[in-house]
């Protein structure tokens, strides 16, 4: 999918990132501006469309359609409940409209971030 590429996961410490700089056939590391400086890591929004077409992240199945009642279980407004406005299969992520200070406000989520009332 990247030929060239190589993703890690790791805790960077200067001894792990002295490791992996000094590794045989390695030229360099995106989001590193060079000189030996750390590279930044990916966003979990970055790295998880990358995860999923590897087969590494599985993809959840939504039993919901627009007008379904959601509860909130995940996240900083656990707990509240809302109409789904909108799904985004391909992205995993739903728009849950929720009443705050007495107006319907769209918050999106992932799909495991609610819970279904059919």
């Amino acid at each position: 999918m990247f030929p060239g590429y190589v993703f890690v996961e790791m805790i960077v410490t200067d001894e792990s990132w002295f490791i992996v700089r000094n590794t045989p056939g390695v030229t360099g590391f995106l989001g590193s501006s060079g000189g030996g400086t750390k590279p930044v890591p990916l966003s979990l929004d970055e790295i998880e469309p990358i995860l999923k077409k590897c087969g590494m992240i599985e993809e959840i199945e939504l039993d919901a359609k627009i007008g379904d009642k959601a509860q909130i279980i995940e996240g900083p407004f656990t707990g509240q409940m809302g109409l789904i406005n909108n799904i985004d299969q391909e992205n995993q992520k739903v728009e849950v409209l929720v009443d705050m200070f007495g107006r319907s406000t769209p918050i999106e989520l992932s799909f495991a971030q609610i819970d279904v009332r059919n």
